[in-house]
């Protein structure tokens, strides 16, 4: 990727800037809470791009409820692929460097990992990405992982985007 001249930053980090950010969705008019979804999806794919900031940018842009329902469809659905993709691709990987499988075998492991997960996605400092990836090669039962993502998600997800509307909120009064 090619440094902008102008600026001396990298095109996807400009994109996900969020001034720049949000201009983009506003400037996709209907089809924003679509391309705000794919974006957090691939931050959950993409290590490198931090999701929390994004939602409290969600939260400027919507209202916390609609900007925490996009932002749960979004990271859940990069966090399935994720998943999906460290329980097909990691599996072999693992078993290819070290010799060996990684599996829980009985439940009690399962659910002690499943907890783990539901605990982490409360934190939203912890490594979205990793986590899913983690469970994927760990081979976290799909119901499991599905519910410990899904409802860990959702405190924290709204949290951010009622932070964001806040701050949104806070600038307009004081500039208004």
């Amino acid at each position: 990727m090619r440094l902008n001249t102008a600026t001396g930053k990298r095109p996807m980090i400009e994109f996900l800037h969020p001034s720049h950010l949000s201009a983009t969705i506003h400037h996709a008019g209907p089809w924003g809470p679509m391309l705000y979804m794919v974006v957090i999806a691939v931050s959950v794919v993409v290590s490198q791009i931090p999701g929390a900031p994004l939602a409290v940018v969600a939260g400027t842009l919507w209202s916390p409820l609609m900007a925490g329902v996009y932002t749960v469809i979004g990271g859940f659905s990069g966090a399935l692929i994720a998943y999906g993709l460290g329980r097909w691709v990691g599996q072999p990987l693992v078993k290819a460097l070290t010799g060996k499988t990684l599996s829980f075998d009985n439940e009690q492991s399962g659910q002690a990992l499943g907890w783990l997960v539901f605990v982490t996605r409360l934190l939203p400092v912890v490594s979205f990405d990793l986590v899913s990836y983690g469970a994927g090669i760990a081979r976290l039962s799909v119901p499991t992982y599905v519910g410990a993502t899904l409802f860990g998600m959702v405190p924290s997800t709204f949290l951010l985007t009622y932070m964001g509307d806040r701050i949104h909120f806070t600038a307009s009064a004081t500039l208004g």
